[in-house]
């Protein structure tokens, strides 16, 4: 049955998750993760970091990953008759601006809905994750925005040992996500020593327009215009036009997925039902994508 105006609307406003070469990489190397520590007795539990510039689809790629988790998880155990909770198989938290690590552990019991009073130490709030994590059977656990964490100073420092505190104590795979984190203070003295020993590298970066006699970005484009829901779009069109995509996002994924949820949305509220160049050259960007997709002067280029 189609879909109504306001339906197709929410639809390209959530919009799909396409599969791309990170989130591949990243699902293969979790599922090992999660295979290799499931019966690991040593504390040292090794993990991932998922690096990269802003609007790279860093977010995207740990989200995506987190849900086959949780429907794999879910078809292969599911809860009894009768239970009224089901498993917690996977659990994504944010780490707040600023993060001290009693505001950390609280991010970790709002998740499941622990109850947290203004009289609880940070040591006893902490006892409460460990154990209910525990009896949830998180196996998952993706961390974003890593980057706001500074072990250089004080509070930072003791939130990063929160973190080494946890991966210790609930026996789940942690992976964890933020801008390029290798430039950041996390790796940068003993605590970054320990936290890089433990940890592999992904990197998200702009897709390249070629990769030897793949092109990527053109495949990328192909897949999200095959998941359009307009009734007048000519198919092979944005593909068509995947130069002009590349220079407009500078190949990042966020970027790009914007602009075509902007301009799928433009073409139903003005009645086209298609996107077309015009359609594309009309929309503004976020200003990162619009800044690397401005033309530069000689100068500027000489200099920069």
């Amino acid at each position: 049955m189609p879909r109504s105006t306001e339906e197709r609307l929410a639809y390209h406003s959530a919009f799909v998750t396409v599969r791309t070469p990170a989130i591949d990489t990243l699902a293969t190397q979790v599922r090992t993760l999660m295979l290799l520590g499931r019966h690991q007795q040593t504390t040292a539990r090794p993990s991932l970091i998922v690096t990269g510039p802003a609007a790279a689809g860093k977010t995207t790629a740990l989200l995506e990953v987190g849900r086959t988790c949780h429907l794999a998880h879910s078809r292969k155990n599911p809860a009894p008759p009768g239970r009224t909770h089901q498993q917690v198989p996977v659990a994504y938290l944010l780490v707040p601006p600023g993060a001290t690590a009693k505001t950390l552990a609280n991010e970790f019991a709002r998740y499941l809905g622990i109850p947290v009073t203004t009289r609880m130490t940070q040591a006893q709030i902490t006892s409460a994750v460990c154990h209910t994590y525990t009896q949830a059977g998180d196996h998952l656990v993706l961390i974003d925005e890593i980057h706001r964490l500074n072990p250089r100073t004080t509070t930072g420092a003791e939130a990063a040992d929160l973190l080494k505190d946890l991966t210790e104590r609930i026996k789940a795979t942690f992976v964890y996500s933020g801008i390029d984190v290798a430039d950041t203070p996390l790796f940068a003295g003993v605590r970054g020593a320990q936290l890089a020993g433990r940890a592999s590298l992904i990197t998200c970066g702009p897709l390249p327009a070629r990769h030897g006699t793949r092109r990527p970005f053109t495949d990328l484009v192909t897949d999200m215009e095959a998941a359009l829901d307009l009734t007048q779009h000519t198919p092979g069109t944005l593909p068509g036009h995947a130069s002009y995509l590349h220079q407009r996002t500078a190949g990042r994924i966020g970027s790009l997925a914007r602009l075509i949820r902007l301009a799928a949305i433009t073409a139903i509220c003005d009645g086209t039902e298609r996107i077309t160049k015009k359609t594309l050259d009309a929309i503004q960007l976020d200003h990162l994508a619009e800044e690397a997709s401005r033309p530069r002067s000689p100068q500027t280029a000489r200099t920069a």
